[in-house]
């Protein structure tokens, strides 16, 4: 059997399956998404095949906070088990925080890409006539927002870099039964037609992991509804070309928001 090392580095040199349900995602998970008056929070972080069930920790992520008034704020020591990453952060003034792992880097691999199409590199696979290989490097960003006291939406500022997803519904006011709006952005511009996979933290006791799959429209806007109380992560990828001076001409990017419907 495969060691879970070894599976991530055969996850990263193949940057990302178009079966989103055997590809590795990362996520970042508090233990609370509503802290009330609590003075901190605890939180762990790990590559998964199934939404919050660690399989690798993620050793080298710049993990931080994004305080109520949008500022960067540190997080405690980080802890490295096999499995998953654990930290705490303080959270000692009302509002809602951005829980991040940070942009990070991940390993370089190949790819084929057909025209606006890409193809995975495969052993004993052959590409496309007219398929053109390229080097691909892996960007992986996890988030959720946990909220002391009142929301408010200092932290909920889009960066403007690479891909992400605005909240429009305030993810302190996601309600089973009740569709939740949100913008895909990359580099800080609507992200059109793009693929999305809403899973489950339920998913791997009943066998029911994916919620949704769903586009974004040409706006980039979306929206999902959460059928059950319980914790949510969505997924989204993304290939474009990398900007100048990276190590790659062009980069595979993962992005995973993590919430609670009530």
């Amino acid at each position: 059997m495969l060691n879970r090392s070894f599976r991530l580095a055969i996850f990263s040199a193949m940057l990302g399956c178009a079966a989103v349900a055997h590809a590795h995602m990362p996520y970042v998970l508090p233990t609370r998404f509503d802290i009330d008056k609590g003075d901190h929070i605890t939180v762990q972080s790990s590559f998964a095949e199934d939404a919050f069930v660690p399989e690798v920790a993620m050793r080298d992520a710049p993990f931080h906070l994004v305080g109520p008034d949008g500022k960067h704020l540190p997080t405690g020591p980080v802890t490295h088990l096999r499995d998953l990453s654990i930290f705490e952060a303080d959270t000692k003034i009302d509002g809602t925080y951005r829980v991040t792992t940070g942009q990070r880097a991940g390993r370089k691999g190949k790819m084929f890409k057909v025209g606006d199409k890409w193809e995975m590199r495969g052993e004993g696979s052959e590409p496309s006539a007219n398929a053109q290989q390229v080097d691909v490097q892996s960007m992986t960003l996890a988030e959720a927002y946990v909220t002391r006291g009142q929301p408010t939406d200092g932290a909920l500022k889009p960066l403007g870099k690479a891909l992400e997803i605005q909240a429009v519904t305030h993810p302190s006011g996601i309600a089973a039964g009740s569709d939740a709006a949100f913008i895909l952005l990359f580099d800080g511009k609507p992200l059109a037609n793009a693929d999305i996979t809403l899973f489950r933290s339920a998913g791997a006791h009943d066998g029911r992991k994916v919620a949704a799959q769903i586009k974004s429209d040409a706006s980039g806007r979306f929206s999902v509804k959460p059928d059950d109380a319980g914790t949510y992560l969505i997924l989204v990828r993304h290939r474009a070309a990398a900007p100048a001076g990276s190590e790659t001409p062009y980069r595979s990017y993962t992005y995973t928001l993590s919430f609670d419907a009530a």
